[in-house]
């Protein structure tokens, strides 16, 4: 579950991470009365207005800016709040702003110079193993860091047995080209951040940049924050911080009904049983000549009822020109699966797109039975080859 930056810096400040303080407004006067809490608590007299959406990127499209008054603070609010901001990471349509983060000033002047890094907590797959990720090249898309400038990036792993040690945080700190103040600030930074990702059980934290001040405090001015969805159930206030209308609404309504969806941008629609099977249902399609426009699991109780679901769901993209249904009866009967995809099919009425279903395991004989019977305009298939070929033939 990805979080705001708001809602990221909040569990990073609870756990001790020094964050850029920042307040949240729905509206311009919002903005204005955070302004001057913000002044009152801080001492800051300029400030920062960032866009909330679930996307990096902001300030590319115009969704971050400094304000230097009141008047400014106002007036840019109103500016990007209601815009549909368009970033790197978001569609050609862009995504709508209701709420921005006012944040105050941590550019200013003193001592020394300000230093932007980059710094990431997250599961290294091919160990198994939580790491940092970190690079002296704060404010900059990472990607571009990694592809033009790859020595520049560091990482550190985490042993489980005895979690992040002191040599590590001050190995990053000095591979970051700090020293004196800002070392000893930064190994309590690093320490702090893996604090709040193991105890938060996220997926990724990516703060960029994290900032050296004039005055060599080290502090958090962004924050990308996704949380582990199946640890939910332990965190029941990080679960309620969740926006729907960040996510896509076919998504939404999918998880409604407990049907794991995730759109994709192919043309051919996979309703299956099992995370295993749809991988591979994926990618039988991509080999027939295909692209799968999502990925849909219907888990062990795929019941007629649940089927016509699944159906309609896939059905509301209008890039799905095929549908593939391959189940294999364990739990679930065959003829169960098939009993939905004709009532679904009836039901649903005046359906253009081909249907091919393969249906294998408890029943399966009998669901073929009833598939060939129906007289609608479903195409059967008993081995997964055959499958492939259909969905071949039928986008022809």
């Amino acid at each position: 579950m990805n979080l705001h930056e708001y809602q990221g810096k909040s569990i990073l400040k609870s756990y001790g991470v020094a964050i850029q303080e920042g307040i949240v407004a729905n509206t311009p006067e919002e903005a204005v009365e955070a302004a001057k809490k913000l002044n009152a608590d801080t001492g800051t007299d300029w400030w920062v207005i960032k866009a909330q959406i679930h996307a990096g990127g902001r300030g590319k499209g115009g969704g971050v800016k400094l304000a230097k008054s009141l008047d400014d603070v106002k007036r840019i609010s109103d500016e990007i709040l209601g815009m549909m901001l368009i970033t790197p990471q978001t569609s050609a349509e862009g995504k709508l702003v209701s709420k921005v983060l006012v944040g105050q000033d941590v550019y200013y002047p003193g001592d020394s110079e300000p230093s932007e890094f980059y710094m990431s907590v997250l599961l290294n797959r091919s160990t198994g193993r939580n790491m940092i990720m970190y690079s002296t090249e704060g404010g900059m898309d990472i990607e571009t860091v990694a592809e033009e400038t790859p020595h520049l990036i560091f990482t550190e792993e985490i042993d489980p047995k005895v979690g992040i040690q002191g040599f590590q945080a001050r190995k990053i700190a000095f591979n970051l080209g700090l020293s004196g103040k800002a070392m000893k600030e930064m190994t309590k930074f690093v320490f702090a951040l893996v604090k709040a990702y193991e105890g938060s059980d996220s997926e990724m934290f990516e703060i960029n940049p994290v900032l050296k001040t004039s005055d060599d405090l080290i502090i958090a001015v962004d924050a990308k924050v996704s949380l582990d969805g199946n640890a939910l159930f332990r965190h029941k206030d990080y679960a309620a911080m969740r926006d729907v209308t960040e996510e896509d609404p076919t998504e939404v309504e999918a998880s409604e009904h407990e049907l794991n969806y995730v759109k994709l941008d192919g043309n051919v629609g996979c309703m299956v049983n099992g995370a295993g099977l749809a991988m591979a249902t994926m990618d039988i399609i991509k080999l027939s000549g295909g692209d799968p426009a999502n990925f849909l699991d219907v888990g062990g109780t795929a019941d007629a009822a649940r089927v016509e679901k699944a159906f309609r769901i896939i059905m509301k993209d209008p890039n799905v020109k095929a549908l593939l249904v391959n189940i294999f009866g364990g739990i679930v009967r065959c003829d169960r699966v098939a009993q939905g995809v004709i009532d679904a099919y009836k039901n649903i009425g005046d359906i253009q797109i081909p249907i091919i279903v393969r249906l294998q395991g408890t029943n399966a004989v009998e669901a073929k039975e009833l598939i060939d019977a129906s007289g609608l305009k479903v195409h059967s298939a008993v081995q997964l080859e055959d499958a492939a070929k259909l969905v071949s033939e039928v986008l022809a």
